[in-house]
Formats: C-alpha cells, sequence, structure tokens
C-alpha cells in the first residue's frame, strides 16, 4: 500500500488520541470524584503523547524529518521514547481507576515504575545482542510487548471499575461508554500490540503486520486507528458525565435551598406565632400587676387624701400622719413604676448607651442570682441605631436567661466589640453546655430563644454563631454589619423594637 495511504492512517490515529487528551485536559478538573480526576491526568499525557508518536512515525516513513537522514537514529530514539512513555501513562491512568483510595492509588504508581524497569532493562540486554541495524525494530517490538499490551489491558481494566462506578451512581449511559471504551482498549492492546513490525524478537519473527495484512486484507494500523477512533469517542462522551453530574448537584442544592427556606419560614411563622404570644402574655402580666400593685396602692392614697380632708382640721398631727404613710406609699408606687418601666426598655439604654445597659443588666442578675457575670467593652464606642442596640440587647438578655434557666453555670463572660466593619455581642459561659445540631434539629421541643437571637441578627444582616459541647459550656457570638440605613424596627413589631424574647 502506498505512503498516502498509510500517511492518512497515522494522521488520523494520532488526531484521535491528540483530540481525546487535549479534551479530557480541559474536562477532567470538573469531576467531583478525586480517584477519577487523578486518574485522567495521565490519560492526557498519553493522548497528547501518543499522538505525537503517530505523526512522528508519519513523517519519519517519507523521510520528511528534518536531518534525518544525517542522523536517523536521532529521530528514531526520539519516536520510541515517545511511544514508551505514552504506555507508561496509560498504565498510570488505569492503575488509578483500579484504586479505591488515596493510599492505594500511591501505591500503584509503583505498577509502572516496575514496568518501566523491566523496559530499560531489556534495552541493556538487547543492546549487546543484537547488531545495530536490527535493534531499532527490536526495541519497538520489545516496547509494545512489555509496555504496550500490559497498559492496554490495564487501562481496560480500569474502564470497567469505573463502569460500576458509574453503575453505583445511577448513570448507567455513561457506564455503557466506559464498558465501550473499554472494550476498544483490550482490543487495541491485544491485536494492535500484537503484531508488530517483523524483527529478530520471538514471536515477531512470525507473527506481525505482515502475517496481518495476509490474513485480515488490511494493515495492523488501520485496526489500531479505528480502535483508537473508538476510544476517543467514549472517552469523550463519557465525559458528558460531569456535566450531568454538576446539573445533579446544583438541583440536589436548589432542593435542599428550598427545604431549608420552606423549613424557616415554618420555623417563622411559629417565631411569630411565640412571638405574638409572648406580647400577649407580657401586657397581661404587666396589666395584672398594675392591677394588684400600683392601682390598689393608688386607690388606697386616693382614699388616705379623702381621710386627711375630713380631719385634717380636727386632729393635725393625725393627719400629718397619715400623709406621711402616704408619701411612703407614693414611692413604693413610683419604685414599683420604674421597676416595670425598667423591665419594659431601660433608661440606660437610650440614656447612657448600650454598655451602660448591659452594665446595668449585669448587676441586676448577679442581685438575683450565684451567677458572676462580667462586661467587656473593646474598641471606641460608636453609635447605634436604635434598632441595633435594643437587638443586641435582647439577645444579651435572652443569652443570660437561658445561662439561668440551663447552663448550671459559675461565671457568665460578655464581650461587646466594636469592630471596624461590624458591632459584636459574644456571651460565652462555664456551664453544662449541650449538643448544638441535636438542640437546633429537635422538632418537638424547638429552642425558641435561640432561634429568637437567631432571627434578630438576621433581620440586621448580622450573623449569629452558636458554639456548645456537653461539658465545655456555651458560647453565643452575633455579629452585625454597620449599615448606612437600618430597619426602623426590629421583629418585634413596636417603633423601638421592645417585644420580648421568647424564651425557652
Amino acid at each position: 500500500m502506498s505512503d498516502a495511504f498509510y500517511a492518512i492512517i497515522y494522521l488520523g490515529y494520532g488526531l484521535a488520541f491528540i483530540m481525546m487528551g487535549a479534551i479530557v485536559l480541559l474536562e477532567h478538573v470538573r469531576a467531583s470524584d478525586e480517584r477519577l480526576r487523578h486518574a485522567l491526568r495521565p490519560l492526557v499525557i498519553f493522548g497528547i503523547l501518543h499522538g505525537g508518536h503517530e505523526w512522528l512515525e508519519m513523517l519519519e516513513r517519507p523521510m520528511l524529518l528534518p536531518f534525518q537522514a544525517v542522523a536517523p537514529e536521532l529521530w528514531e530514539a526520539a519516536r520510541l521514547g515517545l511511544l514508551a512513555f505514552s504506555f507508561l501513562s496509560l498504565t498510570a491512568f488505569g492503575a488509578s481507576l483500579l484504586s479505591p483510595d488515596a493510599a492505594i492509588r500511591r501505591i500503584s504508581l509503583l505498577g509502572p515504575l516496575l514496568q518501566g524497569g523491566i523496559w530499560a532493562g531489556g534495552l541493556l540486554v538487547m543492546r549487546g545482542r543484537y547488531a545495530p541495524d536490527a535493534l531499532w525494530d527490536v526495541v519497538d517490538v520489545w516496547t509494545r510487548y512489555v509496555l504496550g499490551i500490559p497498559a492496554a489491558l490495564t487501562a481496560s481494566a480500569g474502564l470497567v471499575a469505573q463502569q460500576r462506578a458509574f453503575r453505583r451512581a445511577g448513570m448507567e449511559q455513561f457506564g455503557r461508554d466506559s464498558l465501550w471504551a473499554s472494550i476498544a482498549f483490550a482490543w487495541y492492546g491485544l491485536l494492535g500490540q500484537l503484531f508488530t513490525r517483523p524483527s529478530l524478537l520471538p514471536p515477531s519473527t512470525f507473527l506481525n503486520q505482515e502475517l496481518f495484512l495476509q490474513f485480515f486484507g488490511f494493515p495492523v494500523q488501520l485496526l489500531r486507528a479505528a480502535t483508537a477512533v473508538a476510544v476517543s469517542f467514549f472517552i469523550i462522551r463519557s465525559l458528558r458525565s460531569f456535566e450531568v453530574e454538576t446539573q445533579r448537584k446544583i438541583m440536589q442544592l436548589q432542593d435542599a435551598r428550598l427545604q431549608e427556606a420552606e423549613k424557616r419560614e415554618a420555623l417563622r411563622g411559629d417565631l411569630l406565632r411565640r412571638v405574638v404570644a409572648a406580647q400577649e402574655a407580657e401586657r397581661q402580666r404587666i396589666a395584672r400587676e398594675l392591677h394588684d400593685e400600683t392601682g390598689q396602692e393608688l386607690t388606697a392614697i386616693g382614699l388616705g387624701l379623702r381621710g386627711v380632708s375630713r380631719i385634717l382640721a380636727q386632729n393635725s398631727e393625725l393627719a400629718a400622719h397619715n400623709l406621711r404613710q402616704l408619701e411612703e406609699l407614693v414611692a413604693r408606687s413610683l419604685d414599683e413604676l420604674q421597676r416595670l418601666i425598667a423591665n419594659l426598655r431601660p433608661s440606660h439604654l437610650d440614656d447612657l448607651g448600650l454598655p451602660a445597659a448591659l452594665r446595668w443588666w449585669a448587676g441586676e442578675t448577679q442581685k438575683l442570682t450565684t451567677l458572676n457575670v462580667t462586661v467587656e467593652v473593646v474598641g471606641q464606642e460608636r453609635p447605634l441605631a436604635s434598632p441595633v442596640k435594643t437587638a443586641i440587647f435582647r439577645i444579651a438578655q435572652e443569652a443570660l436567661t437561658n445561662v439561668i434557666k440551663h447552663a448550671q453555670a459559675q461565671n457568665v463572660a460578655i464581650t461587646l466589640a466594636y469592630n471596624r466593619a461590624d458591632v459584636s455581642i459574644q456571651v460565652q459561659d462555664d456551664g453544662w453546655g449541650f449538643d448544638v445540631e441535636r438542640a437546633l434539629s429537635d422538632e418537638r421541643r424547638q429552642s425558641w430563644g435561640l432561634l429568637g437571637m437567631r432571627e434578630r441578627a438576621s433581620l440586621l444582616g448580622g450573623q449569629f454563631i452558636l458554639d456548645s459541647r456537653p461539658g465545655r459550656g456555651t458560647r453565643i457570638l452575633v455579629v452585625i454589619p454597620y449599615q448606612t440605613e437600618w430597619p426602623a424596627a426590629d421583629q418585634g413589631g413596636g417603633q423601638n423594637g421592645d417585644t420580648p424574647v421568647a424564651g425557652g
């Protein structure tokens, strides 16, 4: 057959493998499977080197290489070097696919090294056994026997393993592509590399490409080119699995995001109902206290004043005594009103600022409990909008309430930090601690206090961080960025955001 016919075969043969290598190079980074991503890298090297070898052989046959007439051994050595290293890369590809984890994958690299050592040792032996004019054909045959056939069969076995991985992942179509690529590699190795050029190395003395041409009627190079095209086609088709996998992950993320949004909306609705219930309970408590204490005291003051007006002219000393008692009663009423007002919204928050309000509340907590509460302010105090001050104060209040109810702690440290881009509040105790994931995911017993704190931070564009472990205490950190415009009020619905936090 003519040189032009062989040139077309080598051109298509090399082009198929080079295109495969280039496309795999561009696409392999999208693989989420680390094993597959690492395995495809030596396949890139094989495709480019082996395709280059075929093009080099295409130019070598008609003596078109530069200085080929002067130094033919140089080009022959370069061709055989490309052939050997391409086969070693193909072995690394198959071995990586067969490795179930990273440790075995590192050990599998010994396969190409051992294979290369056997090949190099054979070259040293053949150099002293064969004449120079026959040596290059012997080396070509030796390379295909020792490197080419094992490499193709290893790649075939690796693609079978990948086919099973695709099937386990529910991607049967790409599993079939891997299986067909495996079959093409097997044919490429068993037939394409077994029928070599004639040489003095058995069995190529009779089992060679001339016998193949006589038996099948077409050159073995055509078979190699056909299997190369098949391998490249099915390998490239299997790369579409990366896009399918990406789309699947996107859909899974979208579904997870939708479920999270639905769950968040359900929690928000439950939290809103809890807040409304807490508002009503707080109004009932205030009404009850005003009726039972302040209202009765005001009634007593009114009756006392009428009594004084009747006896003032008759007994001035008794009237003066009654007035002193009424004065004490008025003082107690004022104290009770101030306590109610402070519980609703401490005047320290508006008059003296957030740090002063936190210190005042820490002092009040220490009076009523055995907790040792410390307040530390970090950074230069900056003016904050009323919703922000209220949210931070209520979060600290709720955190302290949770410590008193559940933590069995001895010490609580509150840190208010004015940072460059945000303001943060941290409440840390040395109590029992708890399992955060379990507490937030338990639908039967929702942690409404924690959810309320997170909701307050979220509505102001902030971040809520909860860190706790059983036996290691609890740390609550809320970070709220500075903004040019703040909401007019937080989730409480009042002008100053003073809705009580739903505890629990």
